[in-house]
Order: C-alpha cells, then structure tokens, then sequence
C-alpha cells in the first residue's frame, strides 16, 4: 500500500474512534420544551430510558434544560428564547405550537418534534420525507381518525344525535381534527356543537355549555391543553352521566370512556432516535420526519358501568386493552 493510501485509509479508520471521544468529552445540553406541563413522570422515563439505552446519561454526557408554558400561549416566544440563549444542542418540543415557537426563535438549534400535527400544513417542515431547514421528528398527524372516534361511539350509542367537541382553537391541528370531526358528523347524521377553549379559564364555560345544549356525548381533541384537563373532562363526564371519547389513551387512565388514537409512549420512544442521531452529528434536514404506526383503542369498563352503558363484545373484542 503506498504511503499517501495508508494515511488516508488510517483516518478513516481512526475518525469514529476520535467522534466518539468528542463526544465522550463533552457534555450536551437538550432543551425540553412544551406549551403545557411537565411530562407525566412514566412519559419522561421512556424518554430518559431511551437515551441512556444509546449512551446518553443525565449528569454524564447530557443535561437537560426544561421550559414550560403551563398553557399560558404568551410566554412560548420568551421560553424559545430562553433555550437559545442557553445554547442548548437540540431542542426537544411536544405538541405543535412549542416547535412553532422554537422554529421562529432560532433556525440553527436542531429541533425535534415529539408529536406534532400537520407539520407540513403548520410550516413546521417542508415535507415528511423531506424536512428541510432545521426542524424534524414525530407528527401525531393523523386527522382521520376523528371519524373513526364518531363512528365508534355510535357503537355504544346507536340514537347518538348531538355530540360537542372540546378542541383548542389556537392549536392549528385541533383545527383541522375538528373539522374532520364535523365534516364526518354530517355522512352519520349527527349534529356537532363547538366547544372552543384557549387556555386554562375556558374549560368551565364550556363543558357547561355541553350540557345546556343537551349533547349527548363528549369528544375532546388531543393537545397540551386538553391533555393538562384531562381529569377535570373525565370527572365532568362523570358527574353529569355523559360519555365520551378521547384521542389518547391518557384520558380513558383518568376515568374517560374510550380512547382512540396515536400512542403517545411509541411516539416518545421513537423521537429518541432522532435526538441521538443530530447529538452525533446528523443534521435534521437529513433526517424524514416519521408519523404515528401505533394505535391504541382502550375501553374504560369501570366507566361505562357507572354510566349505565353496556359496550358491544365486538368492541371490546377489538379494544387495545380494557380497563375494569
């Protein structure tokens, strides 16, 4: 082998060795950002969890930087910059409007999208496979399954008439959810009423308005809002007999009837990869953007007991798992 080929082939050979040294040398700072509040502590160890599976241990070789709005929409800019001015090496944001808020704070901090909905239609990235600039991850989008959760509750409630739909109007994908809700209401014959929150105060005005308007069940969009009340739901369903059906499998944990949709925990599980990929020198551009492929049904039969109600062994039959 000459000489010139023989260094050459020795620096590829010794460059991974001298990587992995850098990066054992160096502590990274990961920002954790969301417009709501802090992660539920099993959510968080998946997180954690994962990383250290991939040689990333809190206190060793990163830390962790968090920033969270608790649902006031006007700190998300001050919080974005926070984190930049930290100078953190990736920020981590769950949701839609906490990316958002990170994308317009700075275009050089790699972000990862823990659950985003319609990235493309929010300008989050330029296309799934695709990203472009400095922004990738998970999308929870998947709009269809509105449908899906309208058609299952007529299962349970075949003379179902009235359903309201609590949704965070200044969540662009809770948007679009609801109007895929309302469009699909028309093709069952059923009439939606509109329960638009934006913040904490809202929910009281309108989860009593469902019962003045007479509904005669209850859907709630995914988001950080409704996910932080998601209690204060359930315990209203119960404590008026009104059933209702959610888009993750958190509310049917917190009393609500049903749950349908994305895995939150897969999709935690999943963004690990995309943090330890751009921590090891990847760049987001580089990276499509993945959508949920695990999808959970889950029937709380502790609730629909309370409620009166007797669900279909065809559904139970084909639920994820049956809380009793």
């Amino acid at each position: 082998m000459k000489r010139r080929d023989f260094i050459a082939f020795l620096g590829v050979a010794v460059w991974p060795v001298v990587a992995q040294a850098q990066q054992a040398g160096k502590i990274y700072r990961i920002g954790m950002f969301t417009a709501g509040a802090p992660l539920l502590s099993k959510t968080w160890s998946i997180f954690t969890n994962g990383l250290k599976e991939l040689g990333w241990t809190e206190g060793k070789n990163i830390v962790f930087e968090r920033q969270y709005a608790e649902n006031n929409l006007d700190r998300l800019p001050e919080l974005a910059a926070e984190l930049v001015r930290l100078d953190v090496d990736v920020i981590v944001a769950f949701g839609t409007l906490a990316p958002l808020a990170a994308k317009q704070a700075t275009s050089t901090i790699p972000i990862v999208m823990t659950a985003a909905g319609d990235p493309i239609g929010s300008g989050l990235v330029a296309s799934l496979a695709r990203p472009g600039g400095n922004v990738t991850g998970m999308s929870l989008m998947a709009p269809d399954l509105a449908g899906k959760r309208l058609e299952l509750l007529k299962e349970v409630l075949p003379r179902l008439a009235r359903v309201a739909v609590i949704w965070n109007a200044a969540n662009p994908y809770s948007r679009l959810v609801f109007e895929e809700t309302r469009g699909v209401a028309k093709t069952l014959a059923t009439e939606i009423q509109s329960l638009e929150v934006r913040g904490p105060g809202d929910f009281d005005g309108a989860l009593d308005s469902a019962m003045r308007k007479r509904v005669d069940a209850l859907v709630a969009v995914e988001d950080p809002l409704t996910f932080n009340h998601r209690i204060q739901i359930a315990d209203f369903c119960a404590e008026n007999r009104l059933p209702g059906i959610y888009g993750l499998r958190e509310f049917a944990d917190a009393g609500g009837l049903m749950a349908y949709g994305a895995s939150q925990e897969d999709l935690f599980r999943r963004a690990v990869g995309f943090v330890d990929k751009i921590l090891k020198g990847v760049k987001p551009a580089d990276l499509p953007t993945q959508q949920p492929t695990k999808f959970e049904l889950v029937v709380n039969l502790k609730t629909a007991k309370a409620l009166g109600l007797e669900i279909p062994p065809m559904l139970l039959a084909r639920a994820d798992e049956v809380i009793e």
